[in-house]
């Protein structure tokens, strides 16, 4: 059994940890479409991390199959939060296919996946990010409504199987662990460039009809160039500015300009869109259960 296999402080020995609350602020803001535009900041800032990065580029199939391998990690996502029963089974279908992760990172040290010291900092990423972009995607949340998130990113963290240990246990003391991360770790990995790079390989998806697949063959240098743009755009964009200056990213005035008009846009957009077009399909459906049962 690895370390990050052992229940979580607080949770009694064979029982699975609970999923974040119905109603409760990730339950509201995860499987909102919104939430999309957020993912590339928070993978950007996991992979810059030396050993998360080197286990990417030697194992994960992000640059071959990059739209399946998408697909694949938010249908996870999605059930970490929405999944019920599920959620436990997924985390634990997650450690597994991350075991056998190992080898040397670019300062030469030994790794494996599961570490807590790097597995914790994959989960922790997404904190930050959903603060910070949520700012321009959402509302800005009350301090007490940030410290609600935090304990909610903690639940998913258990369901995840890292321990309370593993992980600071408070927003406060989420903080310093941060800086000091950005600090002594994050560095613009091999991996992290290439997601910010908009000269990089990409090939086009493969889903869809007959007609589908002749449009994207005919469209796709022209969609490709235009998508990797945009995905260095909201990756930038949406990373907090003290994660942007420890991996080197530049931010322009003029940029940050166009960042605030597009999110303007989406915010006062997305809201008026009818439940089917405003939540991905997992949390949509969970929602209809749980207000189904309220009812």
């Amino acid at each position: 059994m690895t370390t990050t296999e052992r229940p979580a402080a607080g949770t009694a020995r064979g029982a699975d940890p609970a999923p974040p609350p119905p109603g409760g602020v990730l339950w509201t803001r995860a499987g909102d479409v919104r939430s999309l535009l957020t993912l590339p900041a928070a993978f950007t800032l996991q992979v810059a991390h030396p050993a998360v990065g080197a286990g990417v580029d030697q194992y994960s199939v992000f640059r071959t199959d990059p739209w399946g391998r998408g697909e694949r990690s938010l249908r996870s996502v999605q059930l970490w939060v929405y999944g019920g029963d599920e959620a436990a089974a997924e985390g634990r279908r997650v450690r597994r296919v991350h075991r056998e992760i190992q080898g040397t990172d670019t300062r030469g040290r030994r790794y494996h996946s599961l570490d807590p010291a790097c597995y914790a900092w994959v989960h922790a990423t997404g904190f930050p990010v959903a603060l910070y972009a949520g700012r321009y995607l959402f509302r800005r949340i009350s301090p007490a409504n940030e410290r609600q998130l935090y304990q909610e990113w903690l639940r998913v963290g258990r369901i995840l199987g890292l321990r309370d240990r593993d992980m600071p246990q408070t927003v406060e003391e989420f903080w310093p662990y941060y800086r000091r991360m950005l600090a002594e770790e994050i560095e613009p990995t091999a991996v992290a460039r290439e997601l910010v790079a908009t000269d990089v390989a990409l090939p086009r998806p493969e889903g869809g009809g007959p007609l589908v697949r002749l449009l994207l063959r005919l469209t796709w240098p022209a969609l490709r160039a235009a998508f990797l743009r945009f995905r260095a755009f909201v990756t930038v964009g949406y990373m907090p500015p003290e994660a942007r200056a420890a991996i080197g990213l530049e931010w322009s005035p003029a940029q940050e300009r166009r960042l605030r008009r597009f999110s303007t846009a989406v915010r006062l957009l997305v809201p008026v869109l009818p439940e089917r077009l405003r939540y991905l399909p997992i949390a949509r459906a969970a929602r209809a259960r749980w207000h189904a049962a309220a009812r």
